[in-house]
């Protein structure tokens, strides 16, 4: 059995099949407040923890033909390697994610607007390691805090996890109404 990835789905190839009928099962694993934002038209909401923790439960409910959502496909990528891990043969990522598929004009169902998870990291980051630079002429040893964030934001980039994210997709802000297994598999079951 091969442990590579299955290879992306363009936004392009991915159109395609939907104006076909033959859209695979597409789960956007953003978080519920970026899934509101804006998605593609009849993709279920299954958060990337959720999937990860519940994935054994979810796989029964998912098809071999799945292709997995983000805002650029970090985090789909993340979801493609559990679900593999899984058993679930060659769940596909969609190149670039939602950012890409909005990019090619395809279709999009959008709520009220948020900002994306990148941009809340940028901007806690951002205004931590300011505030602490600032701070740090007047209070000796507190510039140390805006290191401390660079090492998290170095790590995260190079584990390709973010830990500030994670936190930052608790906030009540981000998680909307709550999307756990039961809800998640229930949308899966009424699509099939």
């Amino acid at each position: 059995m091969s442990t590579a990835p299955a290879p992306a789905l363009t936004p392009a190839a991915l159109h395609r099949l939907v104006q076909e009928g033959r859209a695979p099962r597409l789960l956007d694993v953003r978080t519920p407040g970026e899934f509101r934002t804006a998605h593609v038209p009849g993709s279920h909401n299954v958060p990337l923890n959720t999937l990860i923790e519940h994935r054994a439960e979810l796989l029964p409910h998912l098809g071999e033909d799945v292709v997995l959502v983000c805002r650029s496909g970090q985090r789909a990528a993340q979801a493609q390697k559990a679900l593999a891990a899984a058993g679930l043969p060659g769940p596909r990522v969609l190149e670039g994610g939602i950012a890409a598929w909005e990019t090619a004009g395809s279709p999009v169902e959008r709520g009220p607007e948020r900002w994306d998870m990148e941009r809340q990291v940028r901007l806690v980051a951002g205004s931590a390691v300011l505030a602490t630079g600032l701070v740090g002429v007047f209070v000796p040893g507190a510039h140390l805090i805006g290191t401390a964030i660079g090492a998290g934001l170095t790590y995260a980039a190079l584990s390709n996890s973010c830990a500030m994210g994670a936190l930052l997709s608790r906030l009540p802000y981000n998680r909307g109404p709550r999307t756990d297994v039961r809800t998640a598999i229930a949308g899966l079951r009424s699509a099939s």
